[in-house]
């Protein structure tokens, strides 16, 4: 093998790496999203089997954040890499952990569905919920997408 040839061979490996942390980043924040429109499901229809299954997904989202997070640290320990190599995944870890937080505040919400389940308020309170969960998601959905694409100025509309 050419040094040419092996240092393709290490690019080519590297870039599978980061496109594996971008596809569980992906799919922890399709399961993020799901959770919290699942959980606020729950709550408007008081539906206490749909929050025990956004319960229980929350430990899908905390094994996926596990995993990035170990896959992250052993990239920069092999790889040591530089510069937008290295941004690209010290931002995978912080997205990790703000979708982890994402599936908690979910699952609290879920929590709540279980210990309120007749003792409900009005109707008006959960359209405010239901509005505000609708407009949190389709920024969360923008945001995942910008990072996905790699779109900086689609980040910065959703900022």
């Amino acid at each position: 093998m050419t040094d040419l040839s092996a240092s393709e061979h290490i690019v080519t490996s590297f870039d599978g790496e980061l496109n594996s942390l971008a596809q569980r980043l992906a799919e922890m924040g399709g399961l993020a999203e799901q959770q919290v429109a699942d959980s606020v499901a729950a709550l408007i229809n008081r539906d206490v089997a749909r929050a025990e299954v956004v319960i229980a997904d929350d430990e899908r989202v905390d094994a996926l954040q596990r995993q990035i997070e170990e896959a992250a640290i052993l990239m920069i320990a092999r790889r040591q890499p530089m510069a937008r190599d290295l941004r690209e995944i010290m931002a995978a870890i912080h997205i990790a952990n703000d979708l982890e937080r994402v599936g908690d505040l979910a699952k609290n919400t879920a929590k709540r569905v279980i210990a309120i389940e007749s003792n409900f308020g009005s109707q008006r309170l959960f359209a405010g919920v239901e509005h505000m969960a609708e407009l949190s998601l389709t920024q969360l959905k923008a945001i995942l997408d910008a990072f996905a694409s790699r779109d900086p100025a689609a980040a910065r509309m959703v900022w």
